[in-house]
Formats: structure tokens, C-alpha cells, sequence
């Protein structure tokens, strides 16, 4: 398989699989509501207890995906986690890959693009809890205001996360990496951990039908600081990219025999 050639899943056609999805919405926006109001004093008194919300929530999706939607989520290589401040740089194919790191890290400080800040519920925990928002026009300007923030999080013991190829890429397509990483990564010089998934072909990049199957997000070996640039980024490139391929086609096993355990489903 070509490495710009997206992986196109196989197709699940019917009404149940739209209303499994259509449930899950609702438990999403949901919890996120309810939980938004209960975790609600925290916006005022405990930014810890503002991302114990935001981690409550993210847990509760992992729970609807498995319920609703009939998608499992296995989390490997956890015990390669570093202790203290790291930069978390994942892949990123959809909007699951953005509240994992909630139930990975301790004390998660994500990198998101600063129009999230006026969501409702979401925006104000974003902003409480610390997160790192930006202007995506990617400016010299943005790229040291980033910097700048994300080293306070990291002086506090907090873990940066980062998504290097700055925005969605469908699974399978060619990588497309950044220089904003490298960047975060000379300043902070803290270590740099990869991590692969393919949560893309489970749960769309955009539109709201999921595919039941297996998720896998792989924490790779951290990369130690001090490399130069085109040393680390060609090995964060090789890592991700690498350890994504598998994943891919375990993830394409994963929805065909999904398909098949459908009974009396349409394919």
C-alpha cells in the first residue's frame, strides 16, 4: 500500500449503525453537560480539579464508544512514559485522539487552536484547566507565544501535547510533520514521546458515524533531548509513520471481523 494512499475501511451500510452513532452523540454532549455543571465550582477554586472534569469526561466517551458504538480502545506501552514534564507527540486523525491523553497523562497542557476557547462547557474548562490555545495562521508571533506557554506548563511538571503534523491527517496518508515540534522541543528540552494510533478509521475525522473494531494508541520510545533538528525530526517522522502501519491494517482486521459479527446487518 502506497503511503499516500488513505486506508479506506470497509463499509457498513444500515440504519442500526446510524443510530448507534446518533446514541453516542447524545451521551457525548450529554455527560459533557452534566459533568460540565458538577465539576462546575472548579472553574473558580482547582485547576487539578478542572482536569479531573475534563478526565471524568473522557473516560465516560470511552465507555459510550464501547457501549453505543461497539469500539474498544487498547492503550499500549504506558510503561515507556517518562516521570515529570514530556512532549506528547501524537498522530492525529480525529477528535478521540484529543481526550485519550486525559486518561494517559497526569496533568495533560494540550496545544489546541484558540477558536475551541468559545465552545460552550468545553471552552471554559480549556481555558481553566490550562490548555495551550493558538492562532492557526502559524505566525512567528503564534510559534513563540506557544512556546512560551508551553514552557511555564512544562516548569510546572505538566505534559505538553502536541499533534506535529498540526492538524487532521485521514489514516494512512502520507505524513506531513511540522517544524512547531522541534521548535517546543529545543526550548523545552524535555523528552519527546511519539505516539501512533488508528483511532481515524473507527471514528471519522469528520461527521459523527463510528465503526465498531478495536482502537490502539501506541506510546513509541521516547526520543532523548539534544538532537538536532533534522536528526529529530526525521526520527519522530519514522517512529510515528512506522508504528502506525501495523496499526492500520490491525485496525482494517479489526472492522471486518466487526462487519461480519453483525448479524443480520447490512453490508
Amino acid at each position: 500500500m502506497a503511503r499516500d494512499q488513505a486506508v479506506v475501511g470497509p463499509r457498513r451500510g444500515g440504519v442500526f449503525a446510524m443510530i448507534r452513532s446518533y446514541l453516542f452523540v447524545i451521551w457525548a454532549v450529554g455527560s459533557m453537560l452534566v459533568l460540565g455543571i458538577l465539576f462546575l465550582p472548579a472553574i473558580v477554586f482547582s485547576r487539578r480539579w478542572v482536569i479531573a472534569g475534563i478526565r471524568a469526561w473522557a473516560r465516560g466517551l470511552r465507555w459510550g464508544t464501547r457501549v453505543f458504538a461497539g469500539i474498544e480502545t487498547d492503550i499500549r506501552g504506558l510503561e515507556k512514559l517518562p516521570s515529570g514534564p514530556l512532549i506528547y507527540a501524537s498522530k492525529h486523525q480525529c477528535m478521540y485522539d484529543t481526550l485519550l491523553p486525559f486518561i494517559i497523562l497526569s496533568d495533560p497542557a494540550v496545544i489546541l487552536k484558540k477558536e475551541l476557547l468559545w465552545y460552550p462547557v468545553f471552552g471554559w474548562y480549556a481555558l481553566r484547566g490550562g490548555m495551550i490555545p493558538i492562532d492557526r495562521a502559524g505566525n512567528v508571533k503564534t510559534l513563540k507565544a506557544m512556546i512560551r506557554q508551553a514552557r511555564r506548563r512544562a516548569e510546572q511538571g505538566r505534559q505538553v501535547i502536541i499533534y506535529p503534523e498540526g492538524t487532521r491527517r485521514a489514516p494512512g496518508a502520507e505524513g506531513d510533520y511540522k517544524i512547531g515540534v522541534f521548535a517546543l522541543y529545543k526550548d523545552l528540552d524535555v523528552p519527546c514521546v511519539p505516539v501512533a494510533t488508528n483511532a481515524g478509521l473507527f471514528w471519522p475525522g469528520k461527521g459523527i458515524r463510528l465503526k465498531p473494531g478495536r482502537v490502539v494508541v501506541e506510546v513509541l520510545d521516547p526520543l532523548p533531548t539534544g538532537l538536532k533538528r533534522g536528526d529529530f525530526m526525521g526520527r519522530l517522522e519514522t517512529s510515528i509513520e512506522t508504528a502506525c502501519r501495523p496499526l492500520y491494517e490491525e485496525g482494517l482486521v479489526s472492522l471486518a471481523e466487526s462487519n461480519g459479527s453483525q448479524h443480520g446487518a447490512p453490508s
